[in-house]
């Protein structure tokens, strides 16, 4: 272990472990911007300087190995105007027009302002540079003015998602990002997974179908109904609807990570015709025979008589024409342990191989 003091307190690091993972580890707070524990540092932000003694100058301590004796400060008062400093730069370019900011979503850079007194009002642009909602991507709602190139973006995409879709063009006060050479988000490969969304600390890039969608009353932990790996994520629940769904860090399976599916697809709960409740067709419930052309109406049925009319008439398909006339399609939104279970259902119970499994929800 590296032995060494951050504003007098004893710290412990692993070889190789940055003043800022030591400093986190240990309960110490120092602020960052581009930095995130599950993407690779870049110290572009210079949120993070430390002082250390025996340095010609403040450090990024997301970037610096702590060594052996280091003696680390976290907030002198140099430290502290180099951030007021930095804040003030980054808000002179940054505006918000305020479409999502009654959404709950904290914004890091604005925290951090408020944290150091630095005037929001006072420093912040006063007109935009970038169209609003510049990207036709129908999840991602794209809104540069308020991005302060901490590439977050451009490493999650990278390094979490492995699709390379964002990148930063230009130099200096041009410097903005883009979707691949200048296109549209799916053009550049984007799979709208919203892992850009995620890690984004200002909201530049947000969820497109919940814009405006306000804060919610509370947040819900559930798991994706839509495939067996089992990604958690936040149910953000307003008047009993959902208004958003969001990434959950402690996730243990997924963390950070979802895809189009499981982050964007939650409109069908609340669907108008969706079903709550087992229909079976009328015909079936009088003993009929299967009428031709048309089959008759849905008629609502609790589960037991629906569960019990399937069971009879499958085993009057395999008693009558073999248990291979009888096939079985599980689905993508069943747990693995559901899909095995109806795998032993079909072949030890029915007699069948013929099952299939349907992920292409």
């Amino acid at each position: 272990m590296v032995n060494f003091t951050i504003n007098g307190q004893p710290v412990q690091a692993h070889p190789g472990q940055t003043i800022l993972e030591a400093a986190q580890e240990a309960g110490i707070t120092i602020p960052t911007l581009c930095y995130h524990k599950d993407l690779s540092p870049h110290g572009g932000c210079r949120m993070c300087i430390v002082e250390v003694a025996g340095a010609r100058g403040p450090l990024t301590s997301c970037t610096t190995p702590a060594t052996e004796g280091m003696q680390v400060v976290t907030e002198s008062p140099a430290v502290i105007e180099h951030r007021r400093m930095i804040l003030k730069l980054l808000l002179s370019a940054y505006y918000d027009r305020g479409d999502n900011k009654d959404d709950g979503r904290e914004n890091e850079l604005l925290h951090w302002a408020e944290f150091y007194g630095v005037s929001y009002s006072e420093f912040a642009a006063k007109e935009p540079r970038y169209p609003v909602n510049s990207d036709p991507n129908p999840f991602v709602w794209v809104d540069m003015n308020k991005c302060i190139l901490c590439s977050r973006c451009v490493r999650a995409c990278a390094e979490v998602q492995g699709r390379f879709v964002w990148g930063l063009e230009n130099r200096g006060f041009d410097s903005h990002v883009v979707a691949g050479s200048g296109v549209t988000m799916l053009e550049a490969r984007c799979e709208s997974c919203g892992a850009c969304v995620a890690y984004c600390p200002t909201g530049a890039l947000d969820n497109k179908m919940s814009v405006g969608a306000g804060a919610a009353e509370k947040k819900v932990t559930t798991t994706c109904t839509y495939c067996g790996v089992g990604c958690q994520f936040d149910l953000n629940v307003r008047d009993n609807h959902i208004v958003r769904v969001t990434s959950n860090p402690s996730a243990p399976v997924n963390g950070m990570r979802l895809c189009v599916k499981g982050r964007y697809g939650y409109d069908f709960v609340h669907h108008e015709e969706r079903l709550t409740e087992p229909l079976v067709r009328e015909y079936l419930l009088q003993g009929k025979e299967r009428p031709h052309g048309d089959r008759g109406p849905w008629v609502q049925v609790d589960w037991d008589t629906a569960l019990n009319l399937t069971a009879r008439k499958i085993a009057a398909a395999r008693d009558t024409f073999g248990a291979d006339s009888v096939g079985v399609l599980t689905s993508a939104k069943c747990t693995n342990e559901e899909n095995y279970v109806m795998n032993k259902f079909a072949r030890q119970v029915v007699g069948t191989n013929s099952i299939d499994h349907c992920a292409r929800l």
